[in-house]
């Protein structure tokens, strides 16, 4: 279903299935310590090399018993010991039990462990204060993980989780697919690097150290190619490295419609280029395609509009090329607005909210204030997107809204 309307805008959703419907995995992969792994993505299924436990072991400090020599409850004296790290591994008499402490490995023949507290100690032995059942209290070899199965699938972003379960197994390295390398830079002559005075009419160049942190954040490699003035043979030679170099380029600026833009005049010459204008606010004027290369994306020049497009359009087309099988997007879910919101019908609209829970437990949120695309503050204000249907207009406080929460690229 075609998605545009009479003034060419087209939809979100419409833009991202054209882009991820072009894309498919980049497969190169490498070998890697596990301490070196955290924010890499698995190339194939990850096999357990051992069962976990690895052997049969006592979930409780009790006494490992046969329940058979329980029909009659008499005491029953105590034949040894049992400790993790220190199995007990003498003769085992009939009609005794064995002192066993958590995580020791389960003597032979024994078929429960009562815990400590059912038990009482009286002089001819152990008394138990209720019967046991067979395979009580006890972890069995390969309960957790066996041996041979895959513990993780490919296309997974090793993390906290992830890495102290392969640590357990004694996996020291791990095949990982080779992280996205991205090459990103500015243009205009009213840009200027932080920490350098501003000369009039000048702006600091804020879209390019934002969208460096978000792609640290998907763990890429980058290549700052700085600030590229309007000039159309400097940006010819930016975009030729650029595309040599990396497997994404992206651009902030130069995506609209001014005489300076000369970023789609080179697009139109080394690469094959859909200059869109979405159906979204902020960021109507996006730019997706591909260099000789490369895959290209082109951010707005607006800070606002910039953060916004990345974060919906580029994020999950990062995540796919980088082979994150198991990326989620940002989810959304439903909320009581507290104040009043402008809305004019005819594009999707992203706000910058405040979300939290009342006394009651339910959602509510309320707009960080001013959304114009300059008011880049908004994002470190808010905690999430008020996102406001197309066709809906404005929205009166009561109202019921949907929200997206930010996620770790806008929020630590």
């Amino acid at each position: 279903m075609d998605h545009s309307d009479s003034s060419g805008l087209i939809t979100l959703e419409q833009a991202l299935e054209k882009m991820m419907a072009q894309i498919t995995p980049l497969q190169q992969s490498e070998t890697v310590a596990l301490a070196c792994a955290s924010g890499r993505i698995t190339a194939l299924p990850v096999i357990s090399p051992l069962n976990v436990p690895p052997f049969a072991n006592s979930a409780m400090d009790g006494y490992a018993v046969r329940v058979a020599e329980l029909a009659d409850n008499k005491p029953l004296p105590i034949a040894g010991k049992a400790f993790a790290g220190s199995p007990f591994d003498g003769e085992w008499p009939a009609n005794s039990c064995i002192r066993i402490m958590t995580g020791a490995p389960i003597p032979a023949g024994a078929d429960a462990v009562i815990m400590q507290e059912l038990a009482e100690v009286t002089a001819s032995g152990i008394r138990f204060t209720r019967p046991a059942v067979v395979g009580e209290n006890i972890r069995l070899a390969g309960e957790d993980i066996q041996l041979g199965s895959s513990v993780l699938a490919a296309g997974v972003k090793l993390g906290p989780a992830e890495l102290p379960l392969l640590a357990s197994l004694g996996i020291a390295e791990v095949q990982v697919l080779q992280p996205l390398t991205v090459a990103l830079f500015s243009t205009g002559d009213e840009l200027q690097s932080i920490g350098q005075p501003l000369q009039p009419g000048q702006i600091y160049d804020t879209n390019r150290f934002n969208v460096r942190l978000m792609l640290q954040q998907l763990g890429c490699r980058i290549i700052d190619l700085g600030i590229i003035p309007d000039d159309p043979a400097t940006l010819r030679a930016a975009f030729l490295r650029a595309d040599n170099e990396a497997d994404v380029v992206i651009s902030s600026g130069g995506v609209s419609v001014g005489e300076a833009d000369y970023t789609k005049q080179m697009l139109d010459e080394l690469g094959q280029v859909s200059f869109w204008k979405l159906a979204i606010k902020p960021g109507k004027p996006f730019a997706f395609g591909k260099l000789q290369h490369a895959w290209f994306c082109g951010l707005p020049g607006n800070p606002v509009s910039a953060t916004l497009t990345f974060y919906q359009l580029v994020q999950p087309l990062l995540a796919k090329l980088a082979g994150h099988s198991h990326w989620q997007p940002p989810m959304r879910l439903t909320a009581r607005s507290l104040t009043a919101l402008k809305k004019t019908p005819g594009r999707l609209d992203f706000q910058r909210g405040i979300f939290r829970h009342n006394a009651a437990g339910e959602l509510e949120v309320t707009s960080t204030g001013h959304q114009g695309s300059h008011i880049f503050s908004s994002y470190s204000q808010g905690n999430c997107f008020i996102v406001l249907e197309r066709e809906r207009g404005a929205v009166a406080a009561g109202e019921t809204v949907t929200i997206e929460p930010f996620n770790n690229l806008l929020r630590s």
